[in-house]
């Protein structure tokens, strides 16, 4: 097939492509980026692709009919272009790149770089705040662990940062031996630290070291006739014995490993991981690669391995691979420089390495089957829901597009809207938004909130703001007939045709403007409204709906003639379409609470600080990190509020003078 000429732009481009490493990127002509690469000489790779004896696959093909515009960004070494690309896939996700989807966070066990170390569940470890073990593909495993710790070593339980001096009285977990009471300035710092480097010998999977040196302890208590310690000993010796009794022995060779295994076919490519600790067998994960149809394995599996370790805390001291990668000496080098030390990444062609990567691919087709499946069933699914809504609420198109609001306030104070997507009755989480209310009166009115939301949210659609670019098929109030009556009034005030429809909690009754009837959808007409049917009933708004028993915002307030009434749509409870619906409204809910709680933690802890003379923003927010609340900072010293970075003694005084005086 005969190319198409080039754009006068594009050609330009290529005439001054520099012969340099780097990474280029290619644009549409809307100027969303199509592929991002990288190569060692910037000015032959970018080339090759224009060249019309360049024999390029079906992919390729369609990416070129597309480029519209030429970007590159020139680096000092391959290594650093490898980085550069790994950052600007992320940024980007180009739909001509291999992208790893992974929509999971998994959590870690992190022990934290202090005096005395805190043992901590996260599930967002961040480099140089202390060693990060994992991940862990169950948060009740990491629990489990940690549970297990705190039983076996006297830990801080309470995951308080301490600096061993004497701030409070002991806790019980003190006087049980759980603790060695660093609150209190009992801990002794050394004997701490020979606690911590039990656990992290636990974690680093060298557990029958640690089981030694607590049998060596307990004979120790036995001799000096200590035998209500030998025992405490005795059955912590027993509780990890328990454990360890329980994990699968990978390998004798105790060395940390990342096995990695590919699937693909027609449906895709998919990666397994396998984490290999110690020898034993902590956890694994499956990711799918979008963009990887065409792609070879080598390929696939090349631009996952620069993608994932790109992230994570930790690099373990060897990589296996299913497949020969173009890359795999200078990903090498690139790992080493993020570990710190040595690592191989190996493809096995026998003995115990192979056995691993081809146990790692078993877990693969396995598990791309069950992927297939649950998608297949998702989609049927989300299929049926959207046509039982279409058909039950007289919608001119199926509602591939629902947006769910909600209100959260507590007596009007701190109030907040919240706005969440489903497309395709998915959540669609980047569409997500938050409204904090602007209009207050002295009584909290949530139809007058929910119609301030509506109209701000229609108003930004119409002024053509891009985040709020596209108008759904159908709008959800998470409310009865109050709710939906303001939310109408913002939307005919705008005069915009979204259909609406309000979800009230008690009895799960989709509320519409219509004839004022209530009807019985997806059940004979001979059952009662008490077993999930409905009635016809006429009705029409009531302002006091939903336990509002209040006076009206006068703004909302129709005329008599053009009251509106509704009509009562109710569904199975176990219908698709509800179930959708409900969903979203508890999602929203959620969302609108999280917000309201930030709003209303941010008003109550920066009130009295931001009272305080000469403390800005920044000497604000370092007080609060570094006390954690105002009533800490109360209580604290003027040393070590004077301690703080960048506070002057003077400005401590002041702190200290204001926060007692308050």
């Amino acid at each position: 097939m005969r190319r198409a000429p080039l754009p006068e732009n594009v050609a330009d481009k290529l005439k001054s492509v520099p012969a340099k490493p780097g990474c280029y990127i290619y644009r549409d002509e809307s100027a969303h980026v199509l592929y991002v690469g990288k190569a060692v000489n910037l000015k032959n790779r970018v080339r090759s692709y224009f060249q019309p004896s360049a024999k390029l696959g079906a992919k390729n093909e369609r990416l070129v009919r597309k480029i519209r515009d030429i970007e590159w960004i020139v680096v000092d070494s391959e290594l650093e272009a490898l980085v550069l690309e790994c950052n600007l896939i992320k940024e980007h996700r180009p739909p001509y790149n291999v992208v790893m989807r992974d929509d999971k966070s998994y959590p870690y066990i992190v022990i934290t770089k202090e005096l005395y170390p805190r043992v901590l569940f996260t599930r967002n470890p961040k480099r140089g705040v202390g060693k990060a073990f994992g991940p862990y593909t169950s948060a009740f495993s990491v629990r489990d662990t940690l549970q297990l710790l705190h039983k076996v070593f006297p830990l801080i339980p309470c995951g308080k940062s301490w600096s061993g001096k004497a701030e409070q009285k002991p806790c019980l977990y003190y006087h049980l031996g759980q603790c060695l009471g660093p609150c209190a300035g009992l801990a002794d710092a050394k004997e701490y630290a020979q606690v911590i480097d039990q656990v992290r010998r636990f974690l680093d999977g060298k557990e029958t070291k640690v089981v030694d040196d607590l049998r060596h302890q307990m004979e120790q208590a036995s001799e000096g006739l200590e035998f209500e310690r030998a025992a405490v000993i005795r059955d912590r010796i027993q509780a990890i014995e328990n454990v360890l009794e329980k994990q699968k022995v990978l390998s004798d060779d105790h060395i940390d490993k990342d096995v990695i295994a590919v699937v693909k076919d027609d449906r895709g490519a998919a990666i397994q991981m396998l984490y290999v600790r110690g020898g034993r067998l902590i956890g694994q994960r499956y990711f799918v690669l979008d963009g990887a149809k065409e792609s070879s394995p080598s390929e696939a599996v090349g631009e996952f391995v620069k993608q994932y370790y790109s992230d994570v805390p930790e690099v373990p001291r060897e990589v296996l691979l299913p497949v020969e990668i173009l890359e795999r000496q200078i990903v090498e080098r690139w790992l080493r420089q993020r570990r710190g030390s040595a690592v191989t990444v190996d493809v096995p062609q026998g003995g115990e390495g192979l056995r691993l990567v081809d146990l790692a691919a078993a877990n693969a087709e396995e598990a791309l089957k069950s992927m297939t499946l649950e998608v297949e069933q998702q989609e049927a699914w989300a299929q049926t829901a959207m046509e039982e809504l279409g058909e039950a609420l007289q919608l001119s198109a199926l509602p591939a597009r629902v947006e769910c609001y909600d209100i959260s306030n507590i007596q009007g104070s701190a109030p907040v809207g919240s706005m969440v997507v489903a497309e395709d009755a998915m959540p669609a989480k980047n569409e997500y938004r938050r409204f904090r209310i602007k209009w207050h009166q002295e009584t909290p009115d949530d139809f007058a909130m929910m119609n301030e939301v509506i109209t701000r949210r229609l108003r930004a659609y119409l002024e053509g703001d891009p985040k709020f670019s596209r108008l759904p098929d159908l709008i959800v109030i998470d409310g009865g007939k109050g709710q939906l009556s303001a939310a109408l009034k913002a939307r005919d005030a705008l005069e915009l045709s979204v259909p609406m429809v309000g979800l009230a909690k008690k009895q799960e009754i989709l509320y519409m403007p219509g004839s004022g009837k209530r009807e019985r959808v997806g059940e004979p007409s001979n059952k009662s409204f008490s077993q999930g049917t409905a009635s016809h009933k006429p009705d029409c708004h009531d302002p006091q709906e939903d336990g509002n028993r209040r006076e009206p915002d006068p703004r909302l307030q129709l005329p008599t003639s053009r009251v509106p009434t509704f009509t009562e749509v109710v569904l199975p409870l176990n219908s698709p379409g509800l179930v959708m619906l409900r969903r979203l409204r508890d999602e929203a809910h959620r969302f609108a609470i999280t917000y309201h709680r930030k709003v209303r933690d941010k008003r109550i802890q920066g009130s009295v600080l931001d009272e305080v003379p000469g403390i800005g923003p920044k000497k604000r927010r370092l007080l609060l990190r570094t006390f954690g609340s105002i009533e800490a900072i109360r209580r604290a010293t003027l040393e070590q509020i004077a301690a703080v970075p960048t506070l002057t003694m003077r400005q401590a005084e002041t702190v200290v003078e204001f926060l007692r005086r308050d």
